[in-house]
């Protein structure tokens, strides 16, 4: 009977020992697994980091482009105001020319005409 117990001894040792053996490499198969799935992890953090940094980056872009549109925007808008005010004086002028020009007209072909009076009184008293 001692033989039996000792048999049983020794295969629970082999059963032992074989567990032993299979539980560090299901332990060691465990460990590659996780540091694969760490660098894994870190890879896409990292990858998700540097995304969020350029659309930052993006963001503040846009950001100050569309501060300088705005700004663009408001020096167009105050030129074309001036320049309304301009074409208004000048419309202003113009009239005031086109409204008097008749009147401007009889005035010189007076002033003219008188010209050509006193010329012919000069010349005629001259001749005389």
């Amino acid at each position: 009977g001692s033989n039996s117990v000792i048999g049983l001894i020794e295969q629970i040792l082999e059963d032992s020992v074989k567990l032993e053996k299979e539980t560090s490499a299901s332990e060691s198969q465990a460990q590659v697994g996780y540091e694969d799935f760490v660098l894994q992890s870190n890879a896409v953090i990292k990858s998700l980091q540097e995304a969020v940094v350029e659309k930052s980056d993006s963001i503040a872009a846009a950001k100050t482009d569309s501060a300088q549109a705005a700004s663009d925007h408001e020096s167009a808008v105050a030129e074309l105001e001036s320049l309304e005010q301009y074409k208004a004086d000048l419309h202003s002028q113009c009239n005031f020319i086109l409204k008097n020009f008749d009147i401007r007209q009889r005035a010189r072909m007076q002033e003219m005409e008188a010209i050509q009076s006193a010329k012919a009184i000069l010349s005629g008293a001259a001749s005389a």
